[in-house]
């Protein structure tokens, strides 16, 4: 059996949070680059430009590890409504990143779980999410989370390659409400 835990991050962990990050964004992501992912690790990943992010109260972090070993993170975004649908009230799940050598072994379900238990708590009606229109995978798993797709989003990052900046926008209705 897999030993799974999972961390709230304060923001002395920015350096911390940024290893990790930069870890698992190079396992998947390089490719949609033209530059390899530089511009992106150092204007999103970076310990300053996360240590940044921390500070903001509408802005939750979590690192996941296996066996003790950190090996991802997710960000939320507690307060974020959506613009041009009914549910105003709602959070988003900006960023679960992985290592490849922890897919498939449960943490991004947990990781899911959680973000449906603090949405919960916090009285949201909307889970949401960008997900790369190109990511089997990941748009896979999201569905068997419950997500549906709801919309589109195209990326204008200068430096990805055209034929990769597409993304959909997902989202799942918290029961109960």
């Amino acid at each position: 059996m897999e030993e799974i835990s999972i961390k709230t991050v304060e923001p002395k962990d920015a350096d911390f949070l940024s290893e990790i990050a930069v870890k698992a964004y190079k396992d998947h992501y390089l490719d949609l680059w033209y530059d390899e992912g530089k511009w992106y690790l150092e204007n999103h990943l970076s310990a300053k430009k996360l240590g940044s992010e921390l500070q903001d109260e509408n802005a939750r972090f979590y690192i996941s590890f296996l066996h003790n070993a950190p090996v991802g993170f997710l960000k939320l975004n507690i307060n974020a409504p959506l613009a041009g649908f009914e549910e105003n009230n709602s959070l988003e799940l900006e960023r679960i990143y992985l290592n490849k050598e922890a897919e498939g072994k449960g943490i991004g379900r947990q990781l899911v779980e959680l973000t449906f238990k603090i949405a919960e708590q916090n009285n949201k009606d909307l889970v949401w999410l960008k997900a790369m229109d190109t990511s089997e995978g990941p748009l896979a798993f999201y569905n068997k989370m419950g997500f549906k797709i709801i919309g589109t989003h195209r990326l204008r990052h200068r430096l990805m390659k055209e034929e990769l900046r597409g993304m959909v926008l997902m989202g799942k209705i918290i029961k109960g409400k």
